[in-house]
């Protein structure tokens, strides 16, 4: 799936100019996948032209490039627009209650009155892109966008005791050590 991201530039310099402006991100399928639905079509078209009724095949790859081209969910400071290859749905912040996670990592928008809407081409993974767009009303569950609550270990002017205690270090330390004894007692003998 391709997130866009684009910044909306409103340059009225006036007061609805200034709220107008804001972060949208676009999820939807890449365009390439429409290279996919031309080889259907060419691997659709021999059979299709054999007989008359066969001709139906070619609805096929049609829908699936209208699906392709139609399909996308639209993250504004707004809302959601969901369009799907019916039709279109708002959903403004205040009317989503929360998301729901399928185990396949898809992404539904549970709705105030409880119904969940699904949508399009947003994963698991964009549910911190979606907070950012909505300027925080929907929050970030992954964390991602938290910012730490300390600094870097070491980084208030105290040495860092954690590289004295590593284990990994002290064994590679550790058989440098051996592997000098074993080369002086080689030569010694």
């Amino acid at each position: 799936m391709t997130v866009t991201r684009k910044r909306d530039t409103d340059d009225a310099g006036t007061a609805e100019g200034t709220q107008g402006k804001g972060s949208r991100a676009v999820f939807r399928v890449p365009g390439t996948a429409l290279i996919g639905v031309l080889m259907l079509f060419m691997c659709t078209f021999p059979f299709a032209a054999t007989l008359p009724y066969l001709l139906v095949l070619l609805v096929v790859p049609i829908a699936v490039a209208v699906w392709i081209v139609r399909t996308r969910t639209v993250a504004t400071r707004d809302g959601l627009t969901v369009r799907t290859m019916l039709g279109t749905r708002e959903l403004p912040w205040d009317a989503i209650k929360g998301f729901s996670i399928s185990p396949k990592a898809t992404v539904a928008a549970v709705l105030t009155d409880d119904t969940a809407v699904p949508l399009p081409s947003v994963r698991t993974r964009h549910l911190p892109v979606l907070s950012l767009v909505s300027e925080g009303r929907v929050p970030d569950p992954s964390g991602l966008l938290a910012e730490p609550a300390e600094g870097p270990p070491g980084s208030d002017g105290e040495s860092d005791e954690s590289e004295a205690k590593n284990p990994a270090a002290d064994e590679a330390a550790g058989s440098a050590e051996n592997s000098e004894a074993r080369s002086k007692d080689a030569g010694g003998r």
